[in-house]
Order: C-alpha cells, then structure tokens, then sequence
C-alpha cells in the first residue's frame, strides 16, 4: 500500500533516513529494525576521509537546530570496508550521498560507487567548489549543471541530486539539473544561517554561519518542493522538517514521491516508524489504496 517506484528501484514506503543524521544505522539498530525504513541516505562522503570542523557543531535554535559538522566520514573506501558491508545485510534502499571539493573529487568518488551494491547516488552540490573561490555548487545554474553532466555520464547507478535552498532560484536549478541528467530530485538542504553569543561578541560556529534545518524550515522546504514538482518530471524526494507523518503526507501532496526525515531522528530515534505507520493509518481512515491517489494533489 505504501510502497513507491523511484528511478526504477522499488522502496517499501515513502520514508527514508536522510543523511547526516542516521549516520549508516548502526546506532539506530539498537532502537528498532532499520529494514523497516524505505531507505537509508548515507552521512555525506567525500573522496578522502574528513575530521569535520573544529569548534561547537550542533546549537539548538527555536524549533530548529543549527550544524556546521563539516562533512565527518570515513571516505568513499573507507565507507566501502567498514560500512556499507553492515548495509548490505539490510533490506532496505541504500542511498550513497556523494559531496566534492572539485568535479573530480565526485568523479572518483562515483567510479568507486559503481562498483558497489549501492543502489543509487544522491549527488550532495552543497559542497563549496575549492576551485570558484568557495561558493557551492548548488548556488548557479551553470557550475550545478556541469557537475551533474559531467557525474551521470560515467555513473552506473540513478542519480539523485540534492538540490541547495541557497540555489539563486530553486525552479531554474531543478530543471537546469534534470537537463543535465539527474534522474531524480531531493530537496531542500539545509539553508544557510547565523546565531551570535551575545556575551562573547562572536558568533557561535567557527565557520560564522552554519546550516539551519528542522520544523522552522519546513513551510519554506514545502513550497519549493511544489514549485519544483511543477517545472520537471522526475521524482522528488522531500526533506526539511519532517517530524510526523502529516509533514511527511503534505509534501507528498504536495509533488513528492518520498520523504527523508532528518532532524526529527535526534528528537525521537523511533520517529521514522512512527511516520510510516502514521501514513499506513491515514491511508487506510481515508480510502487511500496508493500514494499515487495524492501525489501532487495541491
């Protein structure tokens, strides 16, 4: 009933670990059964493993929370040795959730991916590109869409990309990546933001501003996920401030194949199964015998 078809790979339902905040299950395991999830975006890998930033990482904000982790992991080979064997023996869709420095940082990475059992690529163009003087790939339509170009034309798995809300305008930057190649969309990243400590006259991250997600950012997160549904014909993944299955139920109508639940994992461990029963339950009071009766319903 509540299963649903992206790029050709089945998912059990629409509920899926978004990453940076499920790390690769291990710890969650012990909360409950992870096969039970749709799917698992892996913590974001680079190339080459990353110590992540120095300095306060995680700061609390009206309901929202503020990171500036700088991409910790253990690298594409080391999550290749140490990780993804644990994955594997999961029924679950595992999303590896790719970020570079450079296009040849997504390049190698994809080449070590494609040989793997993953099932496919969520291409993260957050990542600030060393090589234009630090602004994401994610913010102009021109450097976004040589990066997917340049990374589906030698990937053997879908390709998902992870759209930035920082994006100079979030329906240009879809389609100009769904003509690129991308075989599917998922948004919104984290959106870019400031909190300052008062007492010491300075702001609070190492890295002046830091990411923003959680409940604050989800009618923000909802509205460009409707717009994006309405510019491009591919799937879409929903994320941004999803902590109960109505959340998860309004971005489907709202244009979203799937749901990742990210922020709401530290509220709550259980609360991506508490989601998925919540959406079995709306189903089933209303009549609903597939979430392709409501997609894209507004």
């Amino acid at each position: 009933m509540t299963k649903v078809n992206i790029c050709g790979i089945e998912f059990k339902n629409p509920v899926i670990a978004a990453s940076g905040t499920f790390g690769f299950g291990r710890e969650f395991e012990e909360y409950f059964s992870i096969e039970k999830l749709g799917g698992i975006s892996t913590k974001g890998l680079t190339l080459n493993k990353r110590d992540g930033n120095k300095g306060i990482r995680i700061h609390e904000t009206p309901s929202g929370l503020m990171n500036s982790i700088g991409l910790q992991n253990p690298g594409v080979k080391g999550f290749i040795e140490e990780e993804l064997p644990f994955m594997e023996k999961k029924d679950t869709v595992i999303l590896a959730n790719l970020g570079g420095s450079t296009i040849d940082d997504y390049l190698e990475g994809i080449e070590l991916l494609n040989e793997t059992s993953v099932h496919m690529i969520e291409l993260n163009i957050s990542c600030p590109n060393v090589k234009e003087g630090g602004m994401a790939f994610g913010i102009k339509c021109n450097t976004a869409s040589e990066v997917v170009k340049k990374a589906k034309s030698i990937s053997k798995k879908p390709m998902i990309v992870k759209l930035s809300p920082n994006a100079e305008n979030i329906k240009e930057m879809a389609y100009a990546c769904v003509e690129a190649g991308a075989d599917g969309l998922s948004l919104v990243n984290t959106f870019n933001a400031l909190a300052i400590d008062i007492y010491k006259r300075k702001p609070i991250f190492n890295n002046i501003t830091a990411g923003l997600s959680g409940p604050c950012i989800k009618p923000i997160a909802l509205r460009m996920v409707y717009e994006v549904s309405k510019v491009v014909n591919v799937p879409i993944i929903g994320i941004g401030g999803i902590i109960s299955s109505e959340d998860a139920i309004e971005f489907i109508m709202a244009g979203a194949t799937a749901i990742q639940v990210g922020s709401g994992n530290f509220i709550n461990p259980n609360i991506s199964i508490d989601i998925i029963h919540g959406i079995e339950r709306f189903m089933e009071k209303e009549g609903i015998k597939s979430l392709e009766e409501i997609r894209g319903i507004i």
